[in-house]
């Protein structure tokens, strides 16, 4: 395998680790409904720094499912796919919009909302790399999320963002085994 597919593995694997350990803490879920892709301008929090350390410093320690690991590698595999077949670069696996993705994830899970429990923007969660999210809940197959993704046009639209070059992936197991996903863009 070559270097940069291990690191790329390895995110994803860190990336499914984190979400689960989060998850397995106790959240509860409510029904908040917020089915849009959330995005900022380039100019929205300009020169505000918002990286939530609490947050990613909770990720890492415990196991996820290998399914869960495969499915973050399909959705970005699925998404490089669609964006080659109409002229776009490919995105690249950004190891710091997996660590907000895993965030985000395992926030969902008990809000599900573009917005955070704190009542602050979805990007404070890393403000130096965030600027578009997709979230899902309930999917268990990359083809299925990525297929209600590519179905809603907000969403469709944030993966087929030419402006776009980087993406994070991750998935949070609730405790009663459904998956919550969110996926990170950023430029």
């Amino acid at each position: 395998m070559k270097k940069l597919q291990m690191k790329r593995v390895l995110a994803v694997v860190m990336t499914a680790v984190m979400a689960f350990s989060v998850a397995a803490c106790g959240a509860t879920t409510e029904s908040v409904i917020d089915d849009q892709a959330a995005t900022r301008g380039l100019d929205e929090g300009a020169g505000e720094i918002w990286i939530d350390d609490e947050a990613i410093a909770l990720a890492g320690s415990a196991a996820s499912s290998q399914a869960a690991l495969d499915a973050c590698t399909a959705v970005f595999n699925l998404m490089n796919q669609q964006r080659a077949a109409q002229g776009l670069s490919q995105l690249a696996w950004s190891d710091a919009l997996t660590n907000a993705a895993q965030v985000r994830a395992s926030e969902i899970v008990g809000t599900f909302s573009h917005t955070r429990p704190n009542g602050s923007a979805f990007w404070t969660v890393d403000s130096n790399c965030m600027y578009g999210e997709n979230l899902a809940k309930l999917y268990q197959s990359a083809d299925s999320v990525y297929t209600a993704w590519m179905n809603s046009p907000t969403h469709a639209a944030n993966i087929m963002d030419s402006g776009y070059k980087t993406v994070g992936i991750a998935i949070c197991q609730a405790g009663d085994g459904s998956w919550y996903w969110a996926q990170e863009f950023g430029y």
